[in-house]
């Protein structure tokens, strides 16, 4: 199986279900360095040769210099030059502020926040109009768990976002893509991965919804389907 091509392809599925694409598009892909967005990047600019409406593609990494260091995006680098799309990294100190002596609470809200405040001015700046992100099936599942079980409300993510006050829309192409088959594509295309160097990666709220999910599909087959599937049915949050 060529993991690439089908991730593609599912990836044109929810372009066209939820219209994320017009004819003239400029696309800035958030570019983490994870396997998600090396993924999402190569599969749009695949697309991007064949797509009945033309668009345009841009990149960029922002990285928060953990441990007081820049991280070496290099390999993304060479990526974007090998897919001929333009590529930028925007350096924020994150580091200090959110694990220094004062220690923030919520260090991952804090700095998913200020994430989208820079990935949305230096998509603004280099003139997109869309920026694409990599949140996939997995994901979508996992913020509708988040939100029921730690926030109390039923909610998620929605697929296309368009956010009034920068005149720029969100849209999220891998959200018909599970996890597994976005790792066997990147496997199977050697794309390169740059480690998030982040104190906590691995160790959040969200791993752990992770892990309940996986425990509760030994006796609810096909959960992730079926949540998904039923997100859809009830139209929640544009879905």
């Amino acid at each position: 199986m060529h993991y690439m091509q089908r991730l593609a392809g599912q990836m044109r599925s929810a372009i066209e279900k939820y219209n994320m694409i017009e004819s003239g598009d400029s696309i800035m892909v958030g570019v983490s360095g994870g396997k998600d967005s090396v993924a999402l990047l190569t599969g749009l600019s695949s697309l991007r040769s064949y797509y009945p409406k033309p668009f345009s593609l841009k990149a960029v990494t922002m990285d928060p210099c953990f441990e007081g260091e820049e991280t070496d995006y290099s390999p993304i680098s060479q990526l974007c030059e090998r897919l001929e799309v333009p590529y930028y990294v925007e350096r924020v100190p994150l580091g200090q502020l959110l694990f220094g002596e004062e220690k923030q609470q919520n260090p991952c809200s804090l700095c998913a926040r200020i994430r989208r405040g820079v990935l949305h001015n230096a998509s603004l700046a280099a003139g997109c109009n869309k920026i694409a992100l990599g949140h996939h099936f997995d994901d979508a599942v996992e913020t509708f768990f988040l939100n029921l079980l730690n926030g109390g409300r039923i909610g998620c993510f929605s697929p296309v976002t368009f956010l009034d006050r920068k005149k720029i829309a969100l849209i999220r192409p891998l959200v018909f893509v599970e996890e597994r088959d976005v790792s066997a594509a990147v496997r199977q295309e050697s794309l390169p991965i740059v480690k998030s160097r982040c104190p906590v990666d691995g160790c959040t709220a969200r791993q752990d919804i992770k892990l309940l999910i996986r425990s509760l599909e030994k006796d609810y087959k096909h959960l992730r389907t079926k949540v998904l599937g039923a997100m859809q049915r009830s139209g929640l949050d544009g879905w």
